[in-house]
């Protein structure tokens, strides 16, 4: 296993709920600290590798560091604890599996139980939901609950790690979207080992909490003031069963980088990153937004009186998850891409529509 591919296992296994993201960010910074001239984090965890420091051009990078999770929200007399979401985390998928409860001092096994089959009424059987779904951590009282050191607002987390899918695919979860967290670092691995002298700032930002309003983004965003942004995250594969494609567009995982048509999306900054897949023979999907593209591009766009930025998307299977599902193929060709932008990028570029 390469020391990239040592860095996505570790990176992806550990948990980094939104607002928890620590122990991830100091996982991704000692990745990154020997690739940039520089580094800094911010009060919220968000943390930065800059190239070319002294630079006033500035050109961003970025991804988000957070995962969906859960916090502890009740906590029953007879030890049972219900929660309520940290980010968009799926209920449907909460009964049978397990999770890791994280404390102040350790982290407990828990399982999320479900009343057995025998026992539910199949005429009005009850769907899971955020009211009704529960842990159990074998406790058989609160008091019991307590001295084990769980608390109202602890974090919860599934228990589950990265695997592969027929030697082409990771799945696991937490991939939105820390997968885009390893793309970015591997771009500043690429131009580290090319020797790339670019000729402005680069600003490798894995931000914080973007699965509860792209929160992070808007603090980096407002610090650096960069003059262009490119974004990565993830996006939908629509090709299993019960997408609609008619809704949700038609992306496949293994076809190459989604590319965003929207109004948060700079169309001449597209233009560049197109033109410099098609310098590459980099396979490329399109996809069109409604308003807001829903990701972190939104808050760079509109931060600092306006930023030209563009969204590069990782069509991903069974988002939000524990079997977040992205093509091997699809991961190396977003590197590729942002790199290769990176390297055709010039700063005296106009970006102004209308002179």
């Amino acid at each position: 296993m390469t020391a990239s591919e040592q860095f996505l296992y570790r990176y992806l296994n550990n948990a980094s709920p939104t607002g928890f993201e620590a122990s991830g960010q100091q996982i991704w910074l000692d990745y990154v600290k020997p690739l940039v001239d520089d580094y800094f984090t911010d009060a919220y965890g968000t943390a930065v590798g800059v190239i070319n420091p002294g630079s006033s051009y500035k050109v961003v990078i970025e991804a988000h560091a957070d995962e969906i999770s859960w916090f502890v929200n009740y906590i029953t007399p007879e030890g049972y604890l219900y929660v309520v979401r940290n980010g968009g985390s799926d209920h449907m998928i909460a009964p049978s599996m397990r999770v890791n409860i994280h404390t102040d001092s350790k982290v407990i096994d828990g399982v999320f139980g479900w009343p057995a089959i025998h026992v539910r009424d199949k005429a009005k059987e009850e769907a899971p939901k955020v009211e009704n779904i529960f842990i159990d951590v074998g406790a058989r009282s609160k008091d019991e609950v307590l001295e084990m050191g769980i608390y109202v607002g602890c974090v919860v987390t599934f228990k589950d790690e990265l695997t592969e899918l027929n030697g082409r695919f990771y799945t696991g979860r937490a991939l939105d979207n820390r997968v885009g967290g390893f793309m970015i670092a591997e771009v500043a691995r690429l131009l580290k080992e090319k020797e790339v002298k670019l000729p402005f700032g680069l600003y490798v930002v894995n931000a914080v909490q973007e699965e509860i309003g792209l929160r992070g983004a808007e603090m980096i965003a407002a610090s650096i003031k960069p003059n262009a942004a490119l974004i990565t995250d993830v996006c939908h594969d629509t090709t299993a069963p019960m997408y609609n494609k008619v809704v949700s567009g038609d992306y496949t995982a293994g076809n190459g980088p989604v590319l965003t048509v929207g109004p948060a999306v700079h169309r001449k900054l597209l233009d560049l990153v197109i033109a410099s897949a098609a310098k590459r023979d980099i396979p490329y999907q399109r996809s069109a937004s409604s308003r807001s593209t829903g990701t972190d591009t939104d808050a760079f766009a509109y931060s600092n009186g306006g930023v030209p930025s563009a969204l590069i998307s990782l069509p991903l299977k069974y988002m939000h998850t524990t079997v977040e599902t992205a093509s091997k193929s699809d991961i190396q060709q977003v590197i590729a891409l942002m790199a290769g932008f990176l390297e055709d990028f010039d700063p005296s570029f106009d970006f102004r529509y209308v002179k």
